[in-house]
């Protein structure tokens, strides 16, 4: 079946302190998003990548992508929307066949090429996948009505990743719906449709780039 990837990419960079959009640093020699976008043509040669992004962005995008002309991977741009629910509808919208669409945060280029395979593999058979990992840390339920806390047990728990895979059929239902502000991700939208949602194994080095420390991580990363 076919398969495209919407990349979703609208970080500012405020938590990292710096003017630059996060997904514009360099990592190991070139933009993240670079990165990002060349992980899903590797995984999947043939795939259709449709790549979401600030308005006011997109020229300077155009310009690194040019600069780093020897990386080029085809794809298709739309503009971002005010929240990520509505810069992933935008993106929806230029989806013209039935397809198994994988959803992405641009700052998360440490995804292997394993998850993303996994991913797409369970949700053409089962509808829909999102990968996950443990959780390694000891954590509490905290209560913000009354500052009580308590322990739980983390083996009841996962942490979510990116990329989330979704029938077409499936997820242009999901953003048919209005948008909600308990949508966290696109998982939560396919929910409310009262789907079950897949859990596949992720890749724990695939973490979100949001502050300076994650920057010296996947720094790290990248050379092992």
């Amino acid at each position: 079946m076919h398969k495209v990837a919407i990349i979703v990419a609208g970080g500012k960079g405020e938590r990292m302190g710096v003017s630059t959009p996060k997904q514009f640093l360099e990592l190991a020699g070139k933009p993240i998003l670079m990165h990002t976008l060349e992980k899903f043509k590797q995984a999947v040669p043939s795939i259709e990548i449709i790549l979401a992004l600030p308005e006011n962005q997109i020229d300077f995008w155009e310009e690194l992508f040019h600069k780093y002309q020897y990386a080029k991977v085809r794809h298709q741009i739309v503009k971002g929307g005010q929240t990520r629910f509505h810069s992933v509808q935008n993106a929806l919208n230029l989806v013209k066949e039935n397809s198994i669409i994988a959803i992405h945060d641009g700052v998360r280029p440490l995804v292997n090429e394993e998850t993303i395979k996994r991913c797409f593999a369970v949700a053409e058979e089962k509808g829909n996948a999102i990968p996950v990992v443990d959780v390694v840390d000891s954590i509490r339920h905290y209560s913000k009505q009354n500052g009580k806390n308590e322990a739980v047990s983390r083996s009841c728990y996962r942490i979510v990743q990116t990329p989330q895979c979704f029938t077409s059929e499936l997820i242009l239902k999901a953003y048919e719906q209005a948008y909600d502000r308990l949508f966290t991700d696109d998982a939560t939208v396919v929910e409310k449709l009262g789907e079950t949602i897949n859990l596949v194994e992720g890749n724990r080095e695939n973490i979100k780039i949001t502050t300076t420390e994650d920057l010296v991580i996947a720094e790290v990363f990248m050379k092992t």
